[in-house]
């Protein structure tokens, strides 16, 4: 695919992006930029949620981890279903009643301000490092594809990158987040069905021909019950699933921003419900996608890349397929790319004026300071990107990003001990706590391997959210104003 056309692909995308943010954007104020006025249909943040949940990291990586972990993934997705019913019908009445913008407004109401800003911190660094990471790895491959063969420099990849996602995201917010997510998920959807139909065509395979090539691969297999010590085994991975979707959509002020947005909790409730319907059908697709890839590429005697990430993008750019292909797949990985990293900068700005810097405003003044710091935001995700390219080694950068995502584990700890107990806390001790829980959820995966031979996997995050529930259990006391909210 010559670059011309990887040009003419983004820049068509990126034009209709910013014109339907500006439409969205017009008149709007702080309660449309920060939950869309309420305002948002449920069958709209359905088709919008559809493709908010996928990263540009999500998009290359899923279907070439059929190669490592086969179908195993969709046990995560049986969590996935668990964990929407539980953010539909715990979370979702608790935070309508309460009626508030950010999600950690609840620990204020529940505990105090300091653990609300505490809870909220902790948010705050898993979004930048886990965004920004992700955000750098989809640049590095639109490096290769143009920037390149152009031979600019990677800084410039990244500021352009995000002065797009700052301008479509200035005005609207979750407003304009919700018409982009929109486009987003029919771009995403649309690019799955082309790969995979081109793919077949190629093969010569009709529909049940596909499905059998796909069951009868050795990528196939679904279910672990042979081996509890695997990351992959079963419960595990259906716990982790669960676990990892309450944390990271029910209690991400990134992703419940949408949710919160519609209209009633009811509305609400329905979109979470059917957003957990669509997602087990586009993941399936991904792993069918990711099948037929390696097929492809076996048949055609392709050389693999060295990197599983890059089987995506070279099939669908080099691998001889029609021109369609690679501009589908072009368009769903930025489609991906700008707007998980619109949302991610959308509710950075959210929590940090709302939950650190905090205080009551006027409208114009709460206006002032939104945009201060929007662009604040804008400016440190850069600034951490071109970090991870300047500085980070594979390893440095994976160690990273699992730091980042042991700071769910806290937030996830705090909200389940505010729901299930009455009791309050001693303020002053909640900081080290929450620093407490993740060192010593690694300290106890570490030593499950060294010496027993038992890997923890995705329900780690259960571990670090039960340290964190142990360690308020301790500073906690009885008292008689506290209700449980």
């Amino acid at each position: 695919m010559p670059p011309i056309f990887v040009i003419l692909t983004i820049m068509s995308y990126l034009s209709l992006l910013l014109v339907l943010s500006y439409r969205a954007g017009r008149g709007a104020d702080n309660a449309t930029f920060f939950i869309g006025r309420r305002s948002t249909k449920w069958s709209v943040a359905t088709l919008a949620m559809i493709g908010a949940a996928m990263s540009g990291v999500t998009y290359i990586s899923l279907p070439a981890s059929v190669a490592t972990d086969n179908f195993s993934y969709m046990q995560m997705v049986v969590g996935f279903t668990i964990g929407q019913l539980i953010v539909a019908f715990v979370l979702v009445p608790i935070f309508y009643r309460l009626k508030v913008v950010s999600l950690y407004e609840y620990l204020n109401e529940r505990f105090g301000v300091v653990t609300h800003r505490a809870g909220a911190a902790c948010f705050l660094i898993s979004k930048l490092i886990g965004s920004a990471l992700k955000l750098y790895i989809v640049c590095t491959v639109l490096q290769i594809l143009i920037y390149n063969e152009f031979n600019l420099c990677f800084n410039l990849n990244v500021l352009f990158t995000m002065l797009i996602v700052y301008l479509f995201t200035f005005k609207g917010g979750v407003r304009s987040l919700i018409v982009t997510d929109v486009l987003q998920s029919l771009c995403l959807v649309a690019s799955i069905v082309v790969a995979i139909l081109f793919i077949c065509k190629e093969l010569g395979l009709s529909v049940k021909q596909t499905l059998e090539v796909v069951e009868a691969s050795p990528y196939s297999q679904i279910w672990v019950f042979d081996n509890a010590s695997s990351p992959r085994y079963f419960w595990k991975m259906v716990a982790g699933g669960a676990l990892s979707l309450i944390a990271m959509t029910g209690l991400d002020q990134d992703m419940m921003q949408r949710n919160l947005s519609c209209r009633t909790k009811r509305d609400s409730q329905i979109n979470i419900v059917l957003t957990a319907v669509c997602q087990i059908a586009v993941i399936l697709m991904f792993l069918i996608l990711g099948v037929l890839l390696y097929r492809y590429a076996d048949i055609k005697q392709l050389q693999l890349p060295a990197r599983s990430d890059d089987v995506f993008p070279m099939v669908a750019v080099q691998g001889g397929l029609p021109l369609i292909v690679g501009i589908m797949f072009v368009t769903g990985l930025i489609s991906s790319t700008y707007s998980a990293a619109g949302s991610a900068l959308t509710s950075l700005t959210t929590s940090f004026t709302l939950d650190i810097v905090g205080g009551s405003r006027s409208e114009k003044q709460l206006t002032r300071l939104r945009r201060w710091v929007h662009l604040f935001m804008a400016i440190v995700m850069t600034t951490v990107i071109i970090l991870f390219a300047r500085f980070g080694s594979d390893s440095v950068i994976n160690l990273v990003f699992k730091v980042a995502g042991y700071t769910y584990g806290p937030i996830l700890g705090l909200f389940t001990f505010g729901l299930i107990t009455k009791r309050a806390v001693r303020e002053q001790w909640v900081p080290i706590i929450i620093v407490l829980s993740p060192v010593l959820s690694y300290v106890l995966q570490w030593a499950m391997a060294q010496y027993f031979n038992y890997y923890i996997g995705f329900e780690l995050l259960g571990y670090n959210a039960l340290f964190c529930i142990f360690g308020l259990l301790l500073i906690s006391y009885k008292s008689c104003n506290n209700e449980k909210i």
